[in-house]
């Protein structure tokens, strides 16, 4: 199986991680993964810290002339922000710092509540590793399952569907919808829905107000069987899910019709079942399950819609309190975004890509990429003659 860990603050030297379980032999680059990161720091509404960090990632180890080697893969990007950071957030003892402390807590951020767990009296311990920054380290582990998934024909694509109640018509073609999404600013297939988002985001700023909104993604041409209904954790269904939602700031996720089919009958819900005989395949003419029955994978595009929250800093800071004086303070505004949605959805991509390959490692095994692949046609061969 696959793991990672994760390490590293905001404003720390870099961010960091190690991942273990990829097969020997898969090839992969810098290079693209770095397209990623660039995604990730795009979309209308992002904040000044784009404008400083320009990701990207460093293999250090694990990586040899491009294939990996079957050892754990170490992944790092360098923070540029901390040079000017460096004696706040410097590892060696010495007194504590008394420039930028945070004392005031953020209404929707993890500050008050991890202050008090881990016994912190400067907030920015907190903020610093609860801060979405941390994506760009996840975003890049996303790549590397992105490039295993893709030794197999399958890919994980995203676009906006929804920002500040300006929704996007549902495409009918994803890769199309991925296509058309790329071009836009908000990350959008639909270029009039677009534009509306843009004036959305504007209206927004002007206030001094945030955005959240709904970002789908979809993984295609998914072979049947991935996942179990064995165990309750290992449903890969329970399993996508909980990847969306450790993303920063999501606060819901749903599968194919999702929460819609609790409002239809069931008639209206389940997907038909048929056999093809001119391929000898069993087909489905719909998709309302998001290609996942039984938390396992039935040959269908997956599909997954997130909601993400408006983002918690406001440049119209909400009440707080003081967690020395214990007096009413508005709340310290940290650098921040307006709307993050369009960035959201490629984290999404690259923690969905995480699981999927994960699925795939889990299914069909080996040490090195070829033997998973010996292992794939076999039991693509299967399922035709099954």
């Amino acid at each position: 199986m696959l793991r990672y860990l994760n390490a590293g603050e905001s404003h720390g030297r870099g961010l960091m991680a190690v991942v273990e379980g990829v097969p020997s032999g898969l090839p992969v680059t810098a290079e693209e993964i770095n397209v990623d990161l660039i995604r990730r720091q795009g979309g209308y509404g992002r904040g000044g810290r784009m404008r400083i960090e320009k990701d990207r990632i460093e293999f250090i180890c694990g990586v040899r002339k491009g294939k990996t080697l079957g050892n754990p893969l170490g992944l790092l990007i360098w923070n540029k922000d901390w040079e000017n950071w460096k004696d706040i957030m410097a590892s060696e003892p010495g007194p504590p710092s008394t420039e930028r402390v945070v004392t005031r807590p953020r209404p929707g951020h993890a500050d008050l509540v991890g202050a008090i767990k881990y016994g912190h009296r400067d907030i920015r311990n907190v903020l610093e590793k609860a801060s979405a920054r941390e994506t760009a380290i996840r975003v890049a582990i996303g790549g590397v399952a992105k490039s295993l998934l893709a030794q197999f024909d399958m890919r994980v694509v995203s676009y906006t569907m929804d920002i500040g109640g300006v929704a996007a018509p549902s495409p009918n073609d994803p890769l199309m919808a991925y296509e058309h999404a790329e071009q836009s600013e908000v990350r959008c297939h639909d270029p009039e829905t677009a534009k509306k988002m843009v004036e959305q985001i504007r209206a927004a700023k002007h206030k001094g107000d945030s955005l959240g909104g709904i970002f789908e993604v979809v993984v295609t041409n998914v072979p049947i069987g991935l996942g179990t209904y064995a165990q309750w954790d290992r449903r890969l269904s329970a399993r996508l899910a909980f990847a969306a939602m450790s993303i920063q700031a999501m606060k819901g996720v749903e599968i194919g019709m999702g929460f819609e089919s609790a409002r239809r009958f069931g008639s209206e819900v389940h997907d038909d079942i048929y056999f093809d005989k001119a391929t000898g395949q069993f087909i489905r003419k719909s998709n309302n399950a998001g290609g996942l029955e039984g938390g396992i994978t039935n040959g269908q595009p997956i599909v997954l819609r997130v909601a993400m929250k408006p983002i918690a800093t406001l440049y119209t800071p909400k009440d707080s309190v003081d967690i020395e004086t214990k007096e009413p303070f508005e709340a310290t505004v940290e650098r921040s975004d307006i709307c993050t949605v369009p960035a959201a959805g490629v984290v999404g991509e690259a923690v969905i890509a995480y699981e999927m390959a994960n699925a795939l490692i889990e299914k069909f095994g080996g040490d090195t990429l070829d033997e998973m692949k010996r292992n794939f046609e076999a039991y693509q061969e299967y399922v035709r003659t099954f």
